[in-house]
């Protein structure tokens, strides 16, 4: 009862707390969401954060800022972008940041989700090497997270349990000259892995370094250790982070240098040897070479008495002795390269890449499978193009693999009048084509088997609202795992949002999906059902001033609601805080859910310490809550300690597998600690 009372005066206290950690745009925390919504799973990636919270820092100046500088920011379209050059090109350097207003397409709603990360400055400094080594910012992170209660994996009474502590551990230095100069080491541990013994031997799971430079002469870009590749629009491959449908109408277009350095946690979805780029005049080539070795799930062939690859995991996970097996089972080589042409508003891009593994795949012997990759070799080509117009931006890939199969994909962003953008994007790919690091702008979580047309629309129709809307039509021309036909979707989607200043904005969104699936009651054959999913939020972000901050959150969802098992899904939150002291600053959640099933369940994007953020599924009926405090140290030295819990109401126990917990309540908390100078 003591420490129930206790943990109550904490809550209470830290309602008047706002974190300052980080700043996440709200368009960035709905697409994160409808990521992992797709996905099923948590993101690894922080990249993108990490480069958020330099610009806030070290804000990009726009009159110096490039066409890869601006991708950097994913809010802005390439059409915005190709205004902004135009109108500076014509008119010469900016005296202000506001003078962004009277740039073509470029909405105040855009304007305030930018302006913290930009600068105005006339006279630019010299590069140097000199300033590069010297004048960079140095951060060392240290983070551990641990889940308080006891799970199954971690008994002793489990055979094949967790090898580990609970612990989750990440460490992390990295230096950073703007996007001249970046290096750094990560080392992670997930928890119930081992450290420094069996499979983790060698202290740590997994290891990373990066080191990159860019604008060495005519050496546009080097890479050297781990980095992603990002080509055309994502038909061969994109590793980066990138976001697919969302209340976004126009973010449709993938955008971003080809080569990236990587610096996250995720053990699967990069690549690790050396790349570069180089530019002369209108012409770009770029060359990249990888040899890593792949966590996979190896099959035994009895025949050839010869193991092979089932699939591969993407997950990191080493934790139990037949996980920490399937740790780099193979090893895969990889190289490829780019060809840019660019003039004026025209680009054209040849790209190609080849892989080697040292098993064969052999996917399971599935319906839906009938064409996964097989063999001990891979290979895909595509052409890409953009071509602006005026007030139209054309864009898109066509991409072959191996044998021959063929995947497509064509858009546009067009700027109709000073408050309406459109955007179209047609795409047909192939049910045979493969890319094994594909991420382009489609439905299935892979470019493959799809057809789809996507039209969308924004309206700007006075300065401080903005409605964004989207209708999508797709088909899957080949059979889908829980899919046992070909079948057909849509979705459609209406954002309003309302932000007259910096300190509201407000949105409510009504998202309609009909997706077929396999009917799942007991039949000696399955058939295939429709089953619409229905989602209405209302959101809201006031900052009373700024030391205090409130956000609120109301969503429902309705799953086949006039159909067979019909479920209904609840999710409500306040937020709210303050940054009472200079160095002292934390928020705090109040959150209530309540659905009928897991069909029903509802992703809600919660604040988090530094670079890190948690997207949990709410199904079920329970209370959620977590708390964020954050304490400055020195004006170099910062702390910041999180404490989530879920209490669920009628519940016995709480997942399932290794992972179950007896019990109702599930608590988390993690420290970080991070050092600048």
């Amino acid at each position: 009862m003591r420490n129930r009372f206790l943990l109550f005066l904490v809550f209470v206290g830290m309602a008047t707390i706002q974190s300052k950690a980080q700043v996440v745009p709200v368009t960035t925390e709905q697409q994160l969401e409808n990521l992992s919504e797709t996905d099923e799973s948590q993101l690894e990636n922080d990249q993108y954060l990490q480069e958020l919270r330099y610009f806030r820092l070290h804000p990009l100046n726009i009159n110096a800022a490039t066409a890869d500088d601006w991708h950097q920011f994913r809010f802005v379209t390439d059409l915005q972008i190709q205004h902004f050059l135009r109108y500076r090109q014509a008119f010469g350097k900016f005296l202000n940041v506001y003078e962004l207003q009277a740039v073509p397409s470029w909405d105040a709603i855009t304007l305030r989700r930018i302006l913290p990360y930009i600068t105005v400055t006339n006279t630019p400094d010299a590069e140097s090497l000199k300033r590069r080594l010297r004048e960079g910012e140095h951060t060392l992170l240290a983070r551990e997270t641990r889940v308080l209660e006891d799970r199954k994996g971690y008994s002793s009474k489990i055979t094949n349990g967790y090898r580990g502590s609970p612990d989750h551990v990440l460490l992390r230095y990295r230096y950073q000259y703007k996007n001249l100069l970046r290096y750094g080491v990560t080392a992670d541990k997930d928890a119930g892995e081992a450290f420094g013994k069996g499979a983790q031997a060698k202290g740590f799971d997994f290891y990373s370094f990066h080191l990159f430079a860019s604008n060495i002469g005519v050496v546009k870009s080097l890479v050297i250790g781990d980095y992603s590749v990002n080509m055309g629009q994502g038909l061969l491959q994109w590793q980066a982070l990138s976001f697919k449908k969302s209340a976004d109408a126009m973010a449709i277009k993938r955008q971003g240098a080809i080569l990236q350095p990587y610096g996250s946690a995720g053990e699967y979805n990069f690549n690790r040897g050396v790349g570069a780029t180089f530019k002369k005049k209108s012409f770009e080539v770029t060359l990249f070479g990888s040899l890593k070795r792949v966590s996979a799930n190896l099959v035994a062939d009895t025949i050839f008495n010869d193991d092979g690859v089932s699939s591969f995991l993407t997950s990191g996970f080493h934790r139990t002795p037949s996980e920490a097996a399937d740790k780099s089972a193979i090893q895969q080589t990889s190289f490829g390269g780019n060809l840019t042409y660019s003039r004026n508003a025209l680009r054209i891009g040849i790209n190609g890449l080849a892989y080697q593994f040292s098993k064969g795949l052999k996917a399971k012997p599935e319906p839906y499978n009938k064409y996964e990759i097989t063999g001990k070799q891979w290979s895909n080509l595509s052409l890409d193009y953009n071509y602006t117009f005026r007030n139209l931006h054309f864009f898109g890939e066509g991409a072959m693999d191996r044998r021959g199969s063929k995947a497509f994909i064509n858009g546009l962003l067009l700027s109709a009048n000073a408050k309406v953008d459109i955007a179209l994007l047609y795409r047909n790919i192939s049910p045979a084509y493969r890319a094994l690091y594909g991420n382009a702008f489609t439905e299935n979580t892979l470019p493959e088997n799809e057809k789809g047309l996507y039209t969308g629309i924004t309206i700007r129709p006075m300065p401080a609202w903005k409605l964004d809307a989207y209708a999508d039509f797709y088909s899957f021309p080949w059979l889908k795992f829980r899919v046992d036909a070909p079948s057909r979707g849509q979705d459609y989607l209406v954002q309003a949002t309302y932000q007259p200043n910096k300190q509201l904005e407000l949105y409510t969104r009504f998202r309609i999906g009909k997706k077929a699936i396999n009917h799942d009651r007991d039949s000696a054959t399955n058939w295939v059902v429709v089953k619409p999913r229905q989602n209405w939020r209302l959101h809201f972000a006031y900052s009373i001033n700024p030391v205090i901050t409130v956000k609120a959150r109301t969503e429902v969802v309705w799953y086949n609601k006039n159909g067979l098992d019909p479920e209904t899904g609840f999710l409500t939150f306040i937020e709210t805080g303050v940054k009472p002291f200079e160095r002292i600053s934390g928020n705090v959640r109040m959150q209530y859910f309540e659905t009928e099933g897991f069909n029903s369940r509802i992703y809600a994007f919660e604040s988090d310490v530094l670079y890190s953020y948690s997207i949990p599924a709410f199904a079920n009926k329970g209370f959620r809550y977590y708390i964020n405090l954050n304490y400055d140290v020195t004006r170099k030295l910062g702390a910041c300690l999180r404490l989530a819990q879920v209490i669920y109401k009628d519940q016995t126990s709480i997942g399932s597998g290794l992972e179950e917990i007896s019990g109702k309540k599930r608590t988390e908390v993690k420290l970080q600690v991070v050092y600048v100078f």
